[in-house]
């Protein structure tokens, strides 16, 4: 009987393993505390109140922020390529609800999925950040 005990434990113990096991090609952005507040009635977040819109905010998170609007909904997502080491091509342009990395290989992101659209040997999505909207204000947090 303790025999049984014993295998139950071990089959319990390893079903249990928390190991992360998060692809290694996903690991080039940092964890990044972020906690930003924005004023969608400032000029320069204007095009968030149109839906289709993104905006990119710099030195925040990894490669600064993009915030993108549905019209109904924002998303926040970090700037840096989650493909790519960061580097200064490795940040992500914004255009409309898509954004592009500057480099050779241009991976290009949807802003509502976090998905790569074009490439299917890409992996790893962006990296998603929480939105709480107050009025006029986002914040913008993970």
């Amino acid at each position: 009987m303790r025999i049984l005990y014993c295998i139950c434990f071990i089959l319990l113990f390893n079903a249990c393993d928390t190991r992360n096991d998060v692809d290694e090609n996903c690991r080039f952005l940092l964890d990044i505390n972020v906690n930003l507040s924005i004023n969608l009635s400032l000029p320069q977040y204007s095009e968030l109140q149109f839906a289709g819109n993104s905006v990119y905010i710099p030195n925040v998170g990894n490669g600064g922020i993009i915030v993108a609007s549905t019209g109904f909904d924002f998303f926040a997502w970090d700037a840096s390529d989650p493909n790519k080491p960061p580097s200064n091509c490795s940040v992500l342009v914004p255009n409309g609800l898509f954004a592009t990395s500057g480099c050779e290989d241009e991976n290009t992101y949807n802003l509502i999925t976090g998905e790569p659209t074009e490439n299917p040997n890409l992996r790893c999505s962006l990296k998603f950040y929480r939105i709480e909207r107050n009025g006029n204000t986002l914040l913008i947090f993970n």
